[in-house]
């Protein structure tokens, strides 16, 4: 394997595993709360549970640019890269649902947390408290975007 290569590779694994590590510490984050809500009352189980799934979606943004990527560098068929200048710009274009992805999951996680108690304290509420962590989204899908015009744009 070359250089370029690893740098692409590099790239990819960053764009999962940040993103995905960012996921999995919200939706935990988020699941401390759901699971006290719950044990205090359980006809709450949906409303809570979908709350806590909302910081998931970083990783499956990271999953997503990380097979792109695959893709357009011979991985997962396409044409191999060879050379390092392209790999740096397969590696750069990796960076913003990295990185995005790792703090906006966790933001939204908290987010989600703060969500969750006002679920408890007032159910009919639950439509607003979906909108503070849908806020954190934009931020997680502005990343996705730059990554995949970047990706799908590198000659």
């Amino acid at each position: 394997m070359n250089l370029g290569m690893a740098f692409a590779l590099l790239g990819a694994a960053l764009a999962s595993g940040l993103a995905g590590w960012g996921s999995a510490k919200g939706v935990g984050i988020a699941g401390q709360a759901a699971a006290g809500v719950v044990s205090e009352d359980p006809s709450q189980f949906a409303k809570v549970l979908i709350l806590q799934l909302l910081p998931g979606t970083q990783g499956i943004y990271g999953l997503l640019v990380a097979f792109i990527t695959l893709s357009q560098i011979g991985v997962l068929g396409g044409t191999a890269i060879t050379d390092v200048p392209t790999g740096l710009m397969y590696f750069a274009a990796c960076l913003p649902i990295a990185l995005a992805g790792l703090g906006s999951a966790i933001y939204q996680g908290k987010t989600s947390a703060a969500s969750i108690g006002l679920v408890a304290k007032k159910p009919d509420q639950f439509g607003k408290a979906m909108l503070f962590p849908a806020m954190v989204e934009t931020y997680a899908i502005l990343a996705l975007l730059v990554s995949i015009l970047a990706v799908t744009n590198i000659r």
